[in-house]
């Protein structure tokens, strides 16, 4: 998948094939219809979308909602098939009118000639732009445009909201039927203070900078290595939480591989979230603790014998 992280200028019409609009947070069962819409046979498949995310952008200061950072939303394209990802800079696209938008980026920029969005697409400065206003911009310019419906899920319109929901609540199979995957929390393994590997059960540690975050406790998980001799898909259990039991404040991801010996510092990891155990805990003793991590391992096990 190639990344494309500006556009370029004079594009010939027509030679950036066939590409979905959206911010794809999550990439969730109703970006897949968008993203199945702009498939075309001969065509380039893209995704033009936004960094930083444009709520991000515009309200930095908000508690942090991303389901995925970008290296996570990257991984997930690539399983999908996508040929090219236009990762904008969002803050040249957010001074942009609408119109400015369809004609600069998407047609003379992009070279566009088939452009798939959401029912409820907005763009161009103060979200003046919709829907059809772009299909009626993309007659003029030259491109195409389709408009897929919003799709339901059991309890209504599958959104990036509702699977937020669902993973503070701990539901994570809820979560992964909106989706359509599991969720996952992508990254480099960072060095942590190590109190696993004295415990008996040495941990990954990762990152949770920017990311909406799960309910605290412990998940059985399936960990994909992504490169490096140790790559492949292997079973886990994993904590995330502030470790009460430690006086620890700061939200913390911990992954226990099963069965596993190696060093993964600076590995890229895409850890999905397969069951919730537990809640976070603490208790009155490190003996209490390792028995508590004995019952999770077995019972994870369990689980993922048949994940």
């Amino acid at each position: 998948m190639d990344i494309i992280t500006d556009w370029p200028t004079g594009q010939p019409a027509g030679t950036g094939g066939s590409a979905a609009i959206g911010n794809f947070d999550g990439v969730h069962r109703g970006h897949q219809v968008v993203i199945d819409h702009a498939r075309r046979p001969g065509q380039p498949l893209g995704i033009v979308t936004f960094e930083p995310h444009p709520r991000a952008f515009f309200a930095p200061d908000a508690p942090a909602f991303r389901l995925m950072n970008a290296t996570a939303r990257q991984n997930r394209l690539r399983r999908l098939g996508i040929g090219r990802l236009y990762e904008l800079p969002f803050d040249r696209i957010a001074p942009l009118p609408a119109e400015d938008f369809a004609r600069h980026v998407l047609a003379e920029g992009l070279g566009l000639s088939h452009v798939v969005v959401g029912a409820d697409f907005c763009f161009g400065r103060g979200r003046t732009g919709t829907a059809e206003s772009l299909r009626a911009m993309g007659a003029d310019l030259g491109f195409n445009v389709t408009i897929v419906p919003l799709v339901a899920g059991t309890g209504g319109a599958i959104s990036s909201t509702a699977i937020r929901q669902a993973l503070t609540d701990g539901r994570v199979r809820d979560a992964a039927a909106m989706l359509g995957h599991r969720h996952r929390i992508d990254g480099p393994v960072i060095h942590g203070e190590k109190r696993g590997r004295d415990l008996g059960y040495p941990t990954a540690n990762m990152a949770l900078d920017g990311l909406h975050l799960p309910r605290f406790g412990v998940y059985a998980v399936k960990v994909e290595v992504m490169d490096g001799p140790h790559a492949g898909i292997h079973d886990g259990v994993a904590s995330l939480g502030v470790r009460p039991m430690f006086g620890v404040n700061q939200p913390n991801f911990e992954v226990h591989i099963l069965d596993f010996k190696g060093d993964l510092y600076g590995t890229p990891l895409s850890v999905a979230l397969v069951d919730f155990l537990r809640p976070e805990a603490s208790f009155d003793s490190v003996e209490a603790l390792i028995t508590q991590m004995d019952a999770d391992t077995a019972r994870a096990r369990e689980i993922l014998r048949d994940a």
